[in-house]
């Protein structure tokens, strides 16, 4: 339903001549699991309201939960890059359109059309026949850890090459260039690299990806690339495009996923023993990991037009930054949304976003942490930290966070 635009009230324009002046995104608890303090008492005072842009833009900070998924389902709002104001200092003021294929930053009817075609490859059903592989992978390197010993590095033994075989093999990438995607995938959502070295990785990615592109046009094989080089529609540009947002998407969200979930188990030992003893929590325990920890933050969404959103009105062209971890620990939503509980039925966390921009690949990275936890604590029994958790180096200047690396050990004789 459209919303005639409406003059903002007395009290609503006093309330929004005291923007927010920056982002947080300074982790100040000593928690390295609970977003930035600030984020909750904005979000208690006003959960949607004004703030500066480094590029001198004002435009909205939304923090509550209601506001932020309300938003995310608004085609109002916009995804396009080149129309958002950016909330991070020392980033370009200007962003270039997203690259074809990269279905987050495009609206309807491109977006659209991508997404039609890509549904029926990542269903629910297709991806949970994929089951079966995916516990192959995860006993794989379950065994080569246990062969190895402790102490090992867990997101170089387990959280990066479990999802990574899995998105290449969907993909039908080769082994050889798998290594290449991952190094260039972490310079593209690592905040401390310039735009250049950015773009400059993720042209490297597409340029693979388009020979991969025709190889699979002359020889197709049983992959989801030769699938869409067949019968997509697709132009080769188009198609490489299309498998370089796949691949970015489905390999650093889910290996820091990985990593930092069972960080935070190992510093939630009755959470863990939960889980452990009971593996039909997984599905629950999925859903509130992915909750707590909120690695993908923040959204950010241009207005199309003017919209009133909780009273207030965006005006078109304005920029709302959408911070999913404030909304994902929203009391309002979630009881006690500080404490990790594998017990809660986290229906409605907002960490695959809502709307038409849903993560595409959802089902699969469920399918990976589903499989992956549960086996990892079952092997284990008695796996635990090999350094202090504040030695843990963090990936604090990424935009997916997680862990560099996570160091772990467990007793030799209880590794079956």
């Amino acid at each position: 339903m459209q919303h005639e635009p409406s003059t903002p009230s007395t009290e609503q324009t006093a309330q929004d001549a005291a923007p927010v002046t920056t982002l947080p995104t300074t982790r100040h608890t000593g928690c390295p699991f609970d977003p930035p303090a600030e984020l909750a008492q904005l979000r208690e005072e006003q959960p949607l309201r004004r703030m500066d842009y480094p590029d001198g833009h004002q435009g909205w900070l939304a923090t509550g939960h209601s506001v932020v998924r309300a938003i995310l389902a608004d085609p109002r709002f916009s995804s396009r890059y080149e129309l958002i104001h950016v909330p991070f200092p020392g980033w370009p003021t200007e962003v270039p359109p997203a690259p074809t294929g990269d279905m987050s930053g495009i609206d309807a009817p491109e977006h659209t059309r991508y997404r039609r075609l890509l549904m029926g490859k990542f269903t629910v059903r297709r991806m949970r026949e994929l089951t079966a592989r995916v516990e192959e992978i995860t006993t794989e390197h379950l065994d080569a850890m246990e062969r190895q010993g402790g102490p090992v590095d867990l997101v170089t033994a387990f959280a990066q090459p479990v999802p990574a075989l899995m998105i290449c093999e969907l993909l039908g990438v080769p082994t050889a260039d798998r290594d290449v995607f991952q190094r260039h995938t972490a310079t593209v959502t690592d905040q401390s690299t310039s735009m250049e070295d950015q773009v400059a990785a993720y042209t490297a990615i597409q340029e693979i990806i388009h020979g991969l592109v025709l190889a699979k046009r002359a020889e197709p094989t049983d992959d989801l690339l030769s699938d869409l080089a067949q019968d997509g529609g697709l132009s080769d540009e188009e198609l490489a495009g299309v498998g370089t947002f796949l691949l970015g998407a489905g390999l650093d969200t889910t290996a820091n996923m990985l990593a930092l979930g069972t960080f935070a188990l190992l510093s939630n030992p009755d959470q863990l023993a939960a889980l452990r003893n009971d593996p039909g929590l997984a599905d629950q325990a999925v859903e509130e990991l992915m909750r707590y920890l909120t690695i993908a933050d923040p959204g950010i969404r241009a207005a199309l037009e003017d919209v009133e959103v909780d009273g207030h009105l965006i005006r078109a062209g304005e920029t709302v930054t959408l911070s999913l971890q404030a909304a994902n620990r929203d009391p309002q939503r979630f009881p006690a949304p500080d404490t990790l509980d594998v017990h809660r039925k986290a229906t409605g966390q907002l960490s695959f976003g809502h709307g038409a921009h849903q993560c595409l690949g959802q089902q699969l990275a469920r399918v990976e942490m589903r499989v992956a936890f549960p086996a990892l604590l079952t092997r284990f029994p008695t796996l635990r930290l090999a350094v202090a958790p504040e030695d843990v180096p963090l990936r604090t200047r990424s935009n997916i966070y997680g862990v560099h690396q996570l160091p772990v050990t467990w007793d030799q004789e209880a590794g079956r």
